[in-house]
């Protein structure tokens, strides 16, 4: 058996989307909750405090967006084994960094 993900010089491509199934294994139920709070805005009664508070627009766009941001994080981190330059983590980086910032941003926004 040669040319493998696990073998010596293994497919760049393999070693990627071997990584990004894995990271969705670790992602699947965060994932799942994410959805099911985006698609269920009575579950905002399950949240005390400011949460509850939030405007109910708001709190199903917030968790829209956790919910896209989790599934593209194994793309990116595949993406990322994959290509393996400092320019390709830079931008990776750099996006991730961005989603953060959102997902802060319409916290603050829509939170507290």
């Amino acid at each position: 058996m040669r040319g493998g993900v696990l073998s010596g010089g293994g497919s760049p491509g393999l070693w990627g989307a071997l990584i990004g199934l894995i990271v969705f294994v670790f992602i699947a139920v965060p994932l799942s909750a994410a959805v099911s709070y985006a698609t269920h805005p009575n579950s905002q009664q399950l949240f005390g405090g400011r949460l509850s508070e939030a405007t109910t627009g708001g709190y199903v766009a917030f968790w829209w967006i956790v919910a896209i941001m989790l599934f593209a994080l194994p793309f990116l981190v595949g993406f990322a084994v994959a290509k393996m330059s400092v320019k390709t983590i830079v931008i990776i980086a750099a996006v991730v960094i961005l989603f953060v910032i959102a997902v802060v941003i319409l916290g603050q926004l829509f939170v507290f």
